[in-house]
């Protein structure tokens, strides 16, 4: 895991690396930064800019497409781009995303995690700091400041776990599983759930193998067991 060291000596230019070139996707609602973190990025021969988007649905289609690498997303308090940021792996497994925070709301740094980021970077960083992320996450490891690691083993902590297993479990679910399961409780099939939630067959079944696996049930049923008990489905009347 690669940790941001506060007091590095770092400059404002971007670094020499001697990796392969990496593909990079950028998401932002404000076209100005935008631009100027095209044009930032440009500046590295090691860094290539494969798209650049303002928001996620728009860019999912290139990024199915081109298989990028690095997806940069911005995340904002208001939960700009934190929820759809499941549907970039869905998309594109192989694509990491490096989340770019204004706000050092910690909380929302702990749910980019959750939500599938392979690191958070404020954006008031350098662009040494930029190009170092993006290096250390295309790398396959973790990009996280001292704050956001200490904030996340404490809420993973064994401790914690044992207080209330279930909940850690429900927490670790996208706004986008939990619309699946609400549906899944009230009886639909999954052709039912895609066309009531406008999204692929494929894309249900992607959501289901990740709620198995994050509330570690076996099948439907248990699933549906496990909603009904936990209140995140009502019972069919």
């Amino acid at each position: 895991m690669c940790l941001v060291n506060e007091t590095d000596n770092m400059q404002d230019g971007m670094p020499e690396v001697l990796t392969a070139r990496i593909r990079i996707v950028a998401i932002d609602e404000h076209e100005l930064f935008r631009a100027g973190l095209c044009l930032l990025l440009a500046r590295q021969k090691d860094f290539e800019v494969v798209g650049s988007f303002s928001t996620v649905p728009d860019s999912l289609p290139l990024i199915q497409r081109e298989r990028p690498d690095i997806v940069l997303l911005s995340i904002s308090q208001d939960g700009t781009g934190i929820e759809l940021l499941p549907e970039i792996s869905v998309v594109s497994e192989a694509t990491r995303v490096l989340a770019l925070s204004d706000s050092g709301d910690q909380e929302l740094n702990r749910k980019a995690i959750r939500f599938g980021a392979a690191g958070v970077l404020s954006k008031n960083k350098p662009a040494a700091t930029l190009a170092k992320a993006i290096e250390c996450v295309n790398a396959g490891e973790a990009w996280l400041d001292r704050f956001t690691t200490a904030s996340m083993l404490r809420e993973f902590s064994p401790r914690s776990r044992a207080q209330n297993p279930e909940q850690m479990k429900i927490a670790s679910l996208t706004e986008r599983e939990r619309e699946v399961i609400k549906l899944a409780g009230k009886g639909l099939k999954n052709k039912q759930i895609a066309k009531t939630l406008f999204i692929s067959d494929v894309t249900v079944h992607h959501h289901l193998t990740s709620i198995y696996s994050k509330l570690e049930v076996g099948d439907r049923l248990e699933l549906l067991i496990f909603s009904y008990r936990n209140r995140l489905a009502e019972l069919p009347i």
